[in-house]
């Protein structure tokens, strides 16, 4: 079995069974050498690419950096790199890893008996070669490798002391030597030298050595040799230090302070490990912990503590600093009195002044190995002074606040548990009653939103009911969780009101106000317009409560309420005054209206008119609305809240305008089931309201649902509404709009000539209203319904029509559809060429990729497989089929599906594939309601004749007798051909006979 071993302790080398693998690229060295120092963690590509190149790296960096990964991967164990979307890492066994054994010997001696860790202190020292990576000189290499080095010196200065106190003074002095020549500016190893050499009989060199320790300090940084040494120093003139002593130091007396842990610790292993492998090389190590109130910090603290504690054996302290609690946060000197009593300092010892406090505590802290929990900390002033300075200490802050002033620390931000560890919690506290109700057990940490403290609470509440189901305390949690999640003094709402109570007292009002914001995700324009701040304001309001974690920001530039925080923030709204809060709603239902309203094309249904039933908007928020399409992506599944928001607050006309201002984009992408949710909450409000308007408005677009549905029945019903309320109002526009729609069904249905009537009367209306040339949807029906009549000059010329009035981007989908529609007419009129058409559709395909039109790419895509196919590229034509055909079965809409299905069964018939094709054509009949839209029922049937013609004449004629009927009654030209096909079938039945 291959052995492979990895050497960092001196120069990088790898072996495989003792034969040196040969890793000479300077930049596998460095990229190697980065994962080693960090075994089992993900190493950032940025930290990766600034280690081989610098702050400068070249534009092809990444792609550079995946070769020398490759080039690893090739020389190196199956499965030793590891690969991650933030980076790269590597997979080490115990025993492969000098470091890691250095390291395990280490934490073995720091806990063994005095002549058990002389063994292992000197088995890791013997893994030395020179200094870690030794060859290795980019900056990021040597900064990791700086740590191990570190620790060999403290690893050195604990076995030294071990030797002094065996005995060994003597057989020390030409290693200690070389050692304080390696490290001169230690002084702890200068002193463990002094004191071999006193022992040895040396004094009058024991005291030398002391003078070039002050001259080297004096002449490198400046300062006299602490107080130890020259202690010592004052000893060895006296002639007095004691045989027998270890170290020249007091001793130092174990201290255990740290608060009882929960036993019922649940999930995080991940942050653990993460946790755990930041202090592994580090010293000092330095962790922040961050999160909401009630999130576990100071459990997640504690019980890291409680892992890694026999790392620090000396001491294990905590301070609790009450930056978020009933109390004034305590200042550093009072932090500091409350440690260094812990250590068992007296306190007519601790002098007075903060920056003789600081000095004592580094002093104290320099001569252990010392665990410390900064707890609940209000800034990072706070506790800057309070970090050890000294290698071989840990020191783990928790705070509500982001502590970004604290450099060279490990950042953690603590999320709320996922589903699975906050149900394990729940179980672990409550019992088996919660596996007995898993589906009620979901429902409680959903309505706990994963925070560990209410989920606590949740289940200290069960657990004292050992009557209670766990369903009852859902039906108990109801819509309003806060209230329940209390046991005894402890409450979730107690919790987040001491993050509030240390807002300062404006923002304190403005968070009020976003207690009243109706959605999930909201932005700095909604912020701006609920507060009432000026833009910029509004961002550094929001960038103030993601730093208390009030807020949390999912994406740059979005922010969330937790579910819990959402609840508690809209019982702080309640308490504004009416006006204060109406006159909030007002400012984002108008905000929100028109940055829906921007993904509108501006002369579909005359935007300018719709926008004038709105007050005016703020000029810095109607900047601020850049991406509109990009907004409704992150509004839509809040939009149904935005109208109840509205109704609630007395402003129904919102419930109608809100659905109208976004249903472009949501119909032309797809989102029919929010099509009709909206639409048709909007209609029954406007009913309930008497506003005529609203009404007519409303059922013309949950028409539009049904006519993407297929069922026209419906669709006529509420077009029918619609038109008799405009004819009431002598309203053209609105008139000109609902025949348009009445035409797309009459097109849908195969009913041509009627759909070219009512399109050029919807037209003559708008001509009338004074719209512009391309009104609503008319053109486009009108345009296909005379194609479908074979009527092919005229619609080319409707094409070009809609295609010169289409104002690009903004009618993208407009633009898509004349080309599309263009190319098939032009071809059937002979006057286009096949690249040229190809070239058409695919401008088209592109425009709709570009505004994520989902049906219209069905479409295009299916009409660029027909021009792919009489290429001759039939593997290109049928990739496209292919890609149709599976977005309109997403899409779920019938006319679409039959649509593309039909072109993709002439495809494959085309290709040679008539079982393939048969198949495609049957699926598009035996779609429910197929017969809803009978001209692609008739081409399913002509396309399955032509599939039976060879192997059975009897059934292909039967098959173009239902297709001939069909396309006769529509009228439409494909009756031609198939009654040409079947006539000869005839003949050739005749001639038989």
């Amino acid at each position: 079995m291959a052995t492979v071993r990895y050497r960092i302790l001196g120069i990088l080398s790898v072996t495989d069974n003792e034969l040196p693998v040969a890793v000479t690229a300077g930049r596998e060295r460095i990229v190697l050498a980065m994962l080693l120092l960090r075994p089992g963690r993900i190493v950032g590509v940025g930290e990766l690419t600034e280690a081989v190149w610098g702050t400068e790296p070249p534009a092809t960096a990444r792609g550079q950096l995946q070769t020398c990964v490759s080039r690893l991967r090739r020389i190196l164990p199956d499965g030793a790199i590891l690969t991650d979307p933030a980076g790269y890492g590597i997979r080490v066994e115990p025993g492969d890893l000098d470091s890691a054994e250095f390291l395990r010997l280490v934490d073995q001696a720091r806990t063994a008996a005095p002549e058990q860790a002389r063994t292992a202190y000197r088995a890791a020292l013997d893994l030395w070669t020179g200094p870690a990576c030794a060859e290795i000189d980019a900056p990021e290499v040597r900064q990791a490798a700086a740590m191990l080095d570190e620790r060999r010196a403290l690893a050195v200065e604990d076995w030294v002391d071990l030797e002094l106190a065996a005995g060994q003074a003597r057989e020390l002095l030409g290693e200690l030597a070389a050692l304080v020549d390696r490290f001169p500016l230690r002084e702890r190893l200068r002193g463990q030298l002094m004191l071999a050499l006193f022992r040895a009989g040396r004094q009058a060199d024991a005291l030398a050595e002391f003078r070039r320790a002050r001259d080297t300090l004096r002449d490198e940084l400046g300062i006299d040799p602490g107080p130890e040494l020259q202690e010592l120093h004052r000893d060895l003139l006296a002639g007095s230090v004691p045989a027998a002593a270890a170290r020249p130091s007091a001793p130092v007396d174990v201290v255990r302070c740290l608060p009882r842990t929960v036993r019922d610790f649940t999930g995080r292993s991940g942050l653990v490990d993460r946790l755990i492998g930041e202090v592994s090389t580090a010293g000092p190590a330095i962790l922040t912990i961050d999160g909401m109130a009630g999130s576990g910090k100071t459990t997640l603290a504690l019980h890291v503590a409680t892992l890694i504690g026999d790392r620090y054996p000396d001491a294990h302290l905590f301070v609790d600093l009450q930056g978020h609690s009933e109390h004034d946060p305590v200042d550093p000197a009072g932090a500091l009195l409350v440690l260094l009593r812990q250590l068992g300092l007296a306190a007519d010892v601790i002098p007075a002044a903060l920056v003789d406090r600081v000095g004592l505590w580094r002093t104290e802290l320099a001569r252990r190995r010392a665990l410390v929990v900064f707890d609940n900390a209000a800034s990072s002033a706070q506790v800057e002074d309070l970090l050890p300075t000294a290698a071989g200490s840990l020191a783990v802050v928790t705070s509500r606040r982001r502590l970004a002033g604290l450099d060279g620390v490990h950042p953690e931000s603590l999320p709320v548990l996922d589903p699975d560890e906050a149900i394990a919690l729940l179980e672990r506290i409550v019992g088996d009653r919660v596996r007995a109700e898993p589906e009620a057990a979901a429902e409680v940490v959903r309505r706990c939103g994963g925070l560990p403290l209410a989920v606590r609470l949740a289940g200290a509440r069960l657990a004292h009911r050992p009557r209670w189901r766990v369903a009852d305390l859902v039906r108990r949690l109801g819509d309003a969780a806060l209230p329940e999640l209390a046991v005894e003094s402890r409450t979730v709402a107690s919790a987040f009101a001491l993050s509030f109570g240390q807002l300062a007292e404006h923002h304190q009002r403005h968070y009020r106000l976003l207690g009243l914001f109706p959605g999930t995700l909201l932005d700095a324009p909604a912020a701006a317009a609920l507060t009432g701040l000026p833009l910029d304001e509004a961002r550094d309001l929001l960038d103030e409560l993601v730093d208390v974690h009030l807020l949390e920001e999912p994406e740059a530039g979005v922010f969330r309420m937790h579910d819990l925080l959402r609840e508690y923030s809209a019982l702080l709204a309640e308490g504004l005054p009416e006006p204060e809060r109406g006159a909030a709603v007002l400012a984002l239902l108008d905000l929100e209206t028109y940055a829906l309203a921007a993904t509108t094309p501006p002369t579909m249904e005359s935007l300018a008119n719709f926008l004038e039933k709105l007050p005016d908007l703020r000029p810095d928020l109607r900047a601020a609305i850049t991406d509109p399409a990009a907004r409704l992506e992150l509004r839509r599944p809040d939009l149904g809240a935005f109208l109840e928001a509205a109704v609630r607050s007395g402003h129904p006309q919102y419930a109608w305008l809100i659905p109208r201002a976004a249903w472009y984009l949501l119909f032309y992408r797809g989102y029919n089931q929010d099509v009709v949710t909206l639409n048709e909450r909007g209609l029954a409000v406007a009913r309930e309201a008497g506003d005529l308007d609203g009404v007519a408005m409303m059922a013309n677009y949950v028409a539009s649902y049904h006519y993407r549905a297929a069922d026209y029945d419906r669709t006529l019903e509420y077009l029918q509404e619609a038109i008799a309320i405009r004819e009431r109002q002598g309203d053209l526009r609105g008139l000109a709009q609902c025949l348009s729609n009445v035409a797309s069904v009459q097109v849908a249905t195969g009913r041509f000539a009627e759909a070219v009537a009512s399109a050029q009367e919807s037209i003559r209306l708008a001509c009338m209203a004074r719209l512009p040339i391309n009104p609503l949807s008319a053109t486009t029906q009108l345009g296909i319904a005379l194609r479908r009549l074979g009527r092919y000059e005229e619609a080319l010329r409707i094409d070009r029509l809609r295609l010169m009035s289409a104002h690009y981007p903004g009618e993208a989908h407009d633009f898509a559809g004349c080309l599309m529609q263009m190319q098939r007419n032009k071809r059937s009129l002979g006057l286009s060429t096949l690249p040229s058409d190809r070239r058409y559709l695919e401008i088209a395909l592109r425009i709709v990729l570009e505004r994520s039109l989902a049906p219209l790419e069905a479409e295009v895509r299916a009409a660029l497989g027909v021009v792919l196919a009489l290429q001759g590229d039939y593997p290109a034509a049928l990739a496209e089929h292919r890609r149709s055909v599976g977005i309109a079965d997403r899409m779920n809409q019938l006319r679409l599906r039959q649509e593309t299905l039909a072109d993709y069964g002439d495809t494959l018939r085309a290709s040679g594939d008539p079982g393939a094709a048969r198949a495609a054509y049957r699926r598009l009949i035996d779609l429910p309601h197929a017969d809803q839209h009978p001209f692609f029922v008739a081409r399913a049937l002509a396309g399955l004749g032509e599939c039976a013609a060879v192997s059975d004449p009897e059934e292909a004629r039967r098959l173009w007798s239902r297709a001939l009927e069909l396309f006769e009654r529509m009228g439409a030209p494909e009756r031609f051909a198939v009654a040409d096909r079947l006539r000869l079938a005839e003949s050739r039945e005749r001639m038989v006979r």
